[in-house]
């Protein structure tokens, strides 16, 4: 359910992915420009495309990358297209190792802290699993739920599978059990539609929601330590209720446990600093930007990037300067980064309203009972009106006795 155009990034390889496409850039300012690039529509279909009898796709494939992620060293990548392929990559050097079917397109997919494995989590609600070692191995299912999933992550122990589901739920299963589960995180009131495991602190998760709040959880036990209301930092005429402030992006900055918060719907960035000592997230800032946030990904050693809607400054980096966050100006490598995006732009331009993101998740609400009790009052007024037609007032000629010829009423 993430934005079609996204970023990914480990170590200093920052992939830049739009529609079918994706490139791999060296964030290094010693790089020599090689530059990776892949088209999702030129790799090999897994499975023929059923037609029906018109001779028509039954299903039609886009090919557009619908999820991407790093293994922990950046030893591999991988990602799933809306072709319900997951693609599998070496990347020192970068190389296709496998092409492989999913049963549904996927939502979101993680590699285990080991990269013995991926997971990948389906709008059907399962969990499967896929080898690393061995490539073209078939996937196996892990654990179901009964929604569509919108994230999975792991601990950075492999102990637990954490999977976050439509109908507000997150839950902890032991991965080496997965039917056994250890707790349910539950509190938000719409679809969960992020979770991140905080590296640092690996006993806490942070969680995003169509409710508009950002959660901090100790998992194992389900307890949740601190609810932030998203709406309630903004100014009141920027964002009215809490509809569009699900976040498509948690990231987290280990130098100063920075958590940056992107919300699908507004051009803002959240900006909190975790407290491990109190274990409460303190807010500190609002980014604003003139232009559409596609995504935005910290790199330790530089700071935050900022992928744009904007051709001139694509990506753009922000860093703390004393207890503000700001731009940076344009260096090297930005410069470099900036021109092979605006090269590619097609890429990220083709991507602009290929998704509608969150917004078919919201829960809809109809209030039967005011409809019922307007209809109800409207027939009681009716079928009076209509016993007031068929029954005369008092004293009108209708209601005047008639007497029968022969009996002795002067009035006959």
């Amino acid at each position: 359910m993430a934005s079609s155009a996204g970023l990914a990034l480990c170590g200093q390889t920052l992939v830049v992915r739009g529609g079918s496409r994706f490139l791999a850039i060296s964030t290094a300012s010693s790089d020599d420009d090689c530059v990776f690039t892949f088209d999702c529509s030129a790799a090999e279909k897994s499975t023929p495309e059923e037609k029906g009898e018109n001779g028509q796709p039954i299903d039609k494939r886009s090919d557009t990358i619908l999820a991407s992620t790093f293994s922990k060293s950046g030893s591999y990548f991988a990602l799933t297209d809306d072709s319900k392929r997951l693609i599998l990559f070496r990347t020192k050097p970068w190389q296709c190792l496998s092409v492989r079917t999913v049963v549904r397109r996927c939502t979101a997919l993680t590699f285990t802290a080991l990269e013995d494995r991926v997971l990948v989590a389906d709008k059907s609600g399962d969990v499967y699993s896929f080898s690393v070692l061995e490539p073209d191995g078939r996937g196996r299912l892990e654990l179901g739920h009964l929604s569509m999933l919108l994230d999975v992550a792991t601990s950075p122990d492999d102990q637990f599978v954490l999977t976050a589901d439509r109908d507000e739920k997150i839950r902890v299963s032991w991965a080496a059990a997965p039917h056994s589960i250890e707790a349910f995180c539950l509190g938000h009131t719409e679809f969960v539609s992020r979770i991140f495991v905080v590296p640092s602190h690996p006993e806490l998760l942070l969680s995003s929601s169509g409710d508009g709040t950002l959660r901090l959880w100790e998992y194992r036990s389900g307890c949740q330590l601190q609810c932030c209301d998203l709406a309630s930092l903004q100014e009141p005429a920027e964002h009215q209720g809490h509809k569009g402030l699900a976040a498509s992006r948690i990231a987290f900055w280990g130098q100063e446990s920075y958590v940056v918060l992107l919300c699908e719907c507004v051009p803002v960035v959240f900006i909190f600093q975790l407290d491990a000592s109190r274990q409460q997230l303190v807010f500190r800032q609002q980014l604003t930007f003139p232009h559409r946030v596609w995504d935005v990904v910290f790199e330790e050693t530089r700071g935050l990037w900022v992928l744009q809607d904007c051709r001139d400054a694509p990506l753009v980096l922000w860093r703390p300067v004393g207890d503000q966050w700001q731009a940076v100006p344009e260096d090297a490598v930005s410069q470099r980064l900036g021109s092979h995006l605006r090269e590619n732009w097609a890429m990220l331009e083709g991507a602009v309203g290929a998704d509608e993101g969150f917004r078919s998740l919201y829960k809809a609400t109809f209030d039967n009972m005011t409809s019922y009790l307007k209809k109800k009052e409207e027939r009681l007024q009716q079928q009076l009106k209509k016993k007031r037609q068929r029954s005369p007032l008092p004293g009108s000629p209708e209601q005047t006795k008639k007497v029968c010829p022969g009996q002795s009423d002067l009035s006959c």
